[in-house]
């Protein structure tokens, strides 16, 4: 009874929430944390951006701007912070607002990476239209040429010096406007992190993560047979931690250049990591959620077990129309109160105006178009598919092809949206 007792205690001193943050409404793409280590910054396929409170997970404020998914943050020295997005556009926020003090649209493609200056007076950011640009102040603004591929990447040296890296497997090296050195790989470069003694660890699509100093590779070590699409150094530079996309972290100790322990979670992707300092990591996730790990013993911090999410629909397992919904789980929730998503929620469907849900922000083609949710409109954008029936939605393409299917879908949403 005594050891229940405890255990209650410890629960209740200890909540699940400071060890899984939960906030997004879709998967978390990416994490920093700020200077002083008390801040940490997301940005999710939900197309937001949360500011956390490192030291217990709560949220302190949940920022709505772009118009797609947030795919890159980055804190500046003095505590303001970038958010990059799907639509192009790198906005720069100050603390406690609620709308970005200054935006620039710098890319015709996702904003893939964001990287500010030692100094803090100029930043970069990556995209996979092909190009990076660096903005020293709202007036100048520098094009980097070079990869013509998408640029998934950028960070920089102590001394000032740019490294970019792409999809054609190059790192680039940029100075004073124009690129100085490159290196290339054997893979595409899909994630880095600097050390502190400016060894650059980079992520690959072949499951390697490859060391690079002075123009060449000086070692590499295989984290799996699938791409690395994550990577973050504890600040003393001792730990390297690496995801791929199944969900496996490979924590790697850089001194022996082997893998310690591997991190196990839920088995979902792991889209993004963050050091909060030597002893701590956050990983974000597929299933929408923030982890903490304690990087000493590989375990989430405070021995928390990880709990898998309920299943949504469980209450219609028997319903044809349900199971076909399940492919839009990711961007919709069926009820407002599940929170954000990737997509509008579909609770009070039929009979709204398209474009007009208060708390999504729609593209412009959407805006102000015509267009009543019914049944039949909505049965007819999966005949035809979301991009032909509204050219410039952000919908992914998808089309379902029977009649009857598409009826079974019509019918669960009738039951399952009803207010």
């Amino acid at each position: 009874m005594l050891r229940f007792i405890l255990l209650s205690l410890i629960l209740v001193l200890n909540p699940a929430y400071a060890e899984e943050w939960r906030g997004h409404g879709g998967p978390v793409r990416t994490l920093d944390v700020s200077k002083d280590g008390r801040e940490v910054l997301s940005g999710g396929f939900d197309g937001a951006s949360i500011v956390w409170n490192s030291a217990n997970g709560a949220a302190k404020n949940v920022l709505r701007f772009h118009a797609g998914s947030v795919d890159a943050v980055a804190f500046l020295p003095n505590g303001d912070f970038l958010t990059g997005g799907e639509d192009g556009i790198v906005s720069l926020w100050q603390p406690g607002a609620k709308a970005p003090v200054m935006h620039w649209k710098l890319h015709d493609a996702r904003v893939a990476s964001l990287a500010v200056s030692p100094d803090g007076k100029k930043f970069a950011s990556a995209s996979w239209d092909g190009l990076v640009k660096i903005v020293a102040s709202p007036g100048m603004i520098t094009e980097l040429a070079g990869h013509q591929v998408p640029v998934n990447t950028v960070k920089f040296l102590a001394d000032g010096t740019l490294v970019s890296g792409g999809q054609d497997g190059s790192l680039r090296f940029w100075r004073d406007g124009q690129q100085s050195a490159m290196v290339s790989l054997p893979s595409g470069v899909t994630a880095m992190a600097v050390l502190p003694d400016q060894t650059i660890a980079v992520g690959n699509g072949d499951g390697r993560v490859r060391f690079v100093a002075d123009g060449k590779v000086k070692s590499e070590i295989v984290t799996g047979e699938l791409p690395v699409i994550a990577l973050a150094a504890t600040r003393d530079g001792k730990t390297l931690a690496a995801a791929q996309i199944r969900g496996a972290v490979s924590l790697i100790d850089v001194a022996t250049n082997r893998i310690r322990t591997t991190l196990v979670g839920p088995g979902l992707p792991v889209w993004s990591l963050v050091a909060i300092d030597n002893a701590t990591l956050l990983t974000g996730g597929g299933d929408r959620m923030i982890r903490r790990w304690n990087l000493a013993t590989g375990e989430p911090a405070g021995g928390v077990p990880l709990i898998k999410s309920a299943d949504e629909l469980a209450a219609y397992a028997d319903d044809p129309g349900a199971k076909l919904y399940r492919a839009c789980i990711a961007c919709h929730t069926l009820k407002r109160s599940e929170g954000p998503r990737a997509g509008p929620t579909l609770e009070g469907i039929f009979g709204r105006k398209i474009g007009t849900d208060p708390d999504y922000v729609y593209s412009d083609a959407l805006k102000g178009k015509d267009l009543v949710w019914t049944p039949e409109t909505v049965s007819k954008l999966f005949e035809v598919g979301p991009a032909h029936y509204l050219p410039g939605t952000k919908m992914p393409e998808q089309t379902i092809g029977s009649p009857q299917d598409r009826a079974a879908l019509m019918q669960f949403l009738e039951k399952a949206t009803k207010p």
